[in-house]
């Protein structure tokens, strides 16, 4: 087993990450060292980077989406299906840990709200177990109650990156207001959120799917998704934008509007585009991003109005944007637009922030 860890340290917002050689710790029993194959840049790495996430612990590694190989497992640990880990095996985890007692995780059957929730990159600094708890790094520790998948040796771990973030919180958003067979759905943002909801939406059977954003190549990687009608909001106002929707849902507007971008300024107009009756999707927002005044008669109380949060997955969500993934590997290959070593990760934070990365991965080895 390897004894130190070349890792991307976050030590100070706004500055380029830190290259570092960590010790790896002795592992406890049911906790497993892998092998980092591949790790996604996410937009919520960006925000922690510039110091707007309140949940950023430093000295930390950043990182919550990783696909790795296993190295050495302590004692005895399966994965989700039951199969014994061992080393040399690919797999993907879950990248919230719970505690599995408590109402959320028993009662509620909300796993996702557990109080005692935390998550790799995000929630521990190098100074709390796992010590290794962040995706840009070579290795990683994964707790003993990590949900851990194996996945296919010959797909390239890459693809897989975005299943663990973006796949599984609209997985989660789409099994909270799932649309039917013959549905209209308008999906604000062609980003990684909103490229998945595309998808999700089409296996369910809409017949519709409209997406609105500003970058034509985003928008073009959502027609090969599915999407039937892509609006350019550079090109087209907010009212021609409106138009185009009646136009295509016989005057009514959509069952289901998406919010994939996590922004107040697309709420009014997203909820605008929502028929009577329909259901106003928000999963876009990771962090603190403002306030949007709403008119609860109008807006809400008079169109029968379904407004519905998303708030991060848990692990069936992750299964179920994996087998959305592996079910066309190659089509979903099109999101990973950047490729970075370990050593560019700073590189690869900024290209994120500045949009000119669909999705960006880390290749540590």
């Amino acid at each position: 087993m390897p004894k130190k860890a070349r890792v991307m340290l976050l030590e100070a917002f706004n500055e380029p990450l830190t290259a570092r050689e960590l010790d790896i710790p002795k592992l406890e029993v049911g906790q497993v060292l892998v092998r980092i194959t591949a790790a996604g840049i996410c937009g919520s790495d960006v925000h922690m980077w510039t110091g707007k996430d309140p949940r950023t612990p430093r000295p930390m590694i950043l990182g919550h989406e990783g696909v790795g190989e296993v190295v050495e497992v302590a004692g005895e640990k399966r994965s989700v299906d039951g199969e014994p880990l061992g080393a040399g095996q690919a797999i993907l985890w879950n990248r919230g840990v719970v505690c599995g007692k408590c109402y959320w995780c028993t009662r509620a059957g909300q796993p996702g709200l557990c109080p005692e929730r935390w998550v790799y990159g995000i929630h521990r600094s190098i100074h709390q177990p796992t010590f290794l708890n962040g995706c840009y790094s070579e290795t990683i520790v994964l707790d003993a109650g990590t949900d851990i998948f194996t996945i296919p040796d010959e797909v390239d771990p890459a693809v897989l990156v975005p299943a663990s973030c973006s796949g599984a919180t609209m997985a989660h958003g789409i099994e909270l207001c799932p649309p039917k067979a013959g549905d209209s759905v308008v999906v604000q943002g062609p980003g990684p959120l909103g490229i998945f909801a595309v998808a999700f939406a089409r296996e369910r059977g809409a017949s519709e799917i409209v997406v609105i954003g500003g970058t034509q190549e985003r928008l073009e990687m959502c027609r090969a998704m599915g999407a039937t009608t892509l609006l350019n909001r550079r090109t087209l106002s907010i009212d021609e934008r409106r138009q185009a929707v009646l136009d295509r849902t016989d005057g009514r507007g959509a069952d289901l509007v998406i919010d994939a971008v996590g922004h107040p300024e697309v709420v009014r107009e997203g909820m605008a585009l929502t028929r009577r009756g329909g259901t106003y999707l928000s999963v876009g927002v990771g962090a603190p991003v403002g306030t949007v005044e709403l008119d609860l008669y109008r807006d809400i109380e008079l169109k029968n109005l379904r407004l519905q949060g998303v708030w991060v997955s848990h692990t069936r969500h992750t299964r179920q944007a994996m087998e959305l993934i592996l079910s066309d590997p190659e089509r979903f290959g099109a999101l990973i637009t950047h490729r970075f070593t370990l050593e560019e990760a700073t590189e690869a934070l900024r290209t994120v922030q500045a949009r000119k990365a669909v999705k960006a991965v880390l290749i540590p080895g």
